[in-house]
């Protein structure tokens, strides 16, 4: 029996790849950091993201990884992103992502010279006529270097069924969660926000359902979302300041510092960043605890902290 389709809301964290001292896929940390998720009551996971080094796998890893993570996700359901920058392989990787056990697939578009909308929604109705599966469609121009127009999107929302979600990651996020909202006529679906939460409270604040995104401290974000689908704003608001300092230093640039939260949290034997990605440096691992010390003090990494 097919699984039933995600509901898109809450908190889908996006979860590193684990690698070893040797860059070789660790599967015994992903089973561990999956296992954390789920008992920290997150509401799905997704994996293979940017930050999660997708790209820097080969198609037997992935497998292997996407395998091992639905395992380990039991009841919990597993997006796996599956970005190409070409239409057929895009639709293979999310045929490989279904047929594994993935309730869903993480789309952004692709980085092309001479795309236009109509080529974008092109690349998006292919990959969808292709699977089962529902779509999360990705705007992310930081990393598509794609600009997707609110019109654009919703036309992907009214006209592809198989799109379940969109996941919002283009500034200013509050402006363009709103539009979107107030667009979708024909068809409904969620949005969910990423960019690490950084305009987290503001993007809940103008109707956002939840975050998919893989600020290390997940339980934070959920405390978030459930205080503002309570409408208790301010205590969405004292949780996003609290946590805020993390949510900044963890935005610079590549996985290290999210690797090595992961590390500290005892979810990761290693926090290597496979090449050409750069592991953490010690000045940054000494400040970085500097700031879980102000942060979180006297808590254990290692359970759910207290928000």
């Amino acid at each position: 029996m097919p699984k039933p389709a995600p509901s898109f809301t809450g908190v889908w964290p996006i979860l590193v790849t684990p690698f070893d001292d040797r860059e070789r896929v660790d599967l015994e940390s992903l089973d561990r950091v999956v296992r954390f998720m789920a008992r920290l009551g997150m509401d799905g996971v997704t994996i293979l993201g940017v930050l999660g080094e997708g790209n820097r796998l080969v198609d037997a890893e992935r497998e292997q990884v996407i395998g091992a993570a639905v395992k380990a996700a039991g009841t919990m359901p597993v997006c796996v992103g599956t970005s190409h920058s070409g239409t057929a392989a895009a639709r293979y990787l999310s045929q490989m992502a279904e047929q594994l056990g993935a309730a869903a697939v993480m789309i952004a578009p692709p980085e092309e010279f001479t795309l236009n909308e109509q080529r974008v929604f092109e690349h998006y109705r292919t990959v969808a006529e292709g699977i089962a599966i529902p779509i999360v469609a990705q705007d992310h121009p930081a990393s598509s270097r794609v600009h997707m127009s609110v019109g654009l999107i919703l036309r992907l929302i009214d006209e592809i069924p198989r799109i379940g979600c969109v996941k919002e990651e283009a500034p200013p996020t509050p402006q363009k969660v709103a539009a979107l909202l107030s667009g979708m006529a024909r068809r409904k679906v969620t949005l969910l926000q990423g960019l690490g939460a950084l305009y987290g409270i503001f993007d809940l604040e103008r109707g956002a359902h939840g975050f998919m995104t893989g600020f290390a401290f997940p339980e934070a974000l959920k405390a978030m979302v459930e205080a503002a689908h309570s409408e208790n704003f301010a205590e969405a608001r004292r949780v996003y300041t609290r946590f805020l300092p993390l949510i900044v230093f963890e935005q610079q640039p590549g996985p290290a510092i999210r690797k090595e939260i992961y590390r500290l949290r005892g979810l990761i034997g290693s926090n290597r960043v496979r090449q050409p990605g750069g592991t953490i440096d010690a000045a940054t691992a000494a400040q970085l605890k500097v700031w879980l010390d102000a942060v979180l003090p006297g808590e254990d990494l290692t359970r759910k902290v207290k928000v």
